[in-house]
């Protein structure tokens, strides 16, 4: 059963580290320019929101190296 909660886990963040990383602006402008127009030249100046995409793509990533490293532990 816990093996099972943490691939589920493992999977989830998987798939909002994908979405978080995409939406991350590189040097073509990236996915985050086509999400919503006005809000896009809105957030532009703003560092704040690269800031906590930023945070929130660090945390993500941490949960997913430790469901990583639990699942290996668990499986061994």
């Amino acid at each position: 059963m816990l093996t099972w909660l943490i691939i589920i886990v493992e999977i989830i963040s998987a798939i909002a580290l994908i979405f978080l990383i995409l939406m991350h602006s590189g040097r073509g402008g990236g996915i985050s320019d086509l999400a919503g127009g006005s809000l896009g030249s809105m957030a532009q100046g703003s560092t704040v929101v690269e800031q906590n995409l930023d945070r929130i793509t660090v945390a993500v990533a941490l949960v997913f190296a430790f469901a990583t490293l639990a699942l290996d532990l668990r499986l061994q």
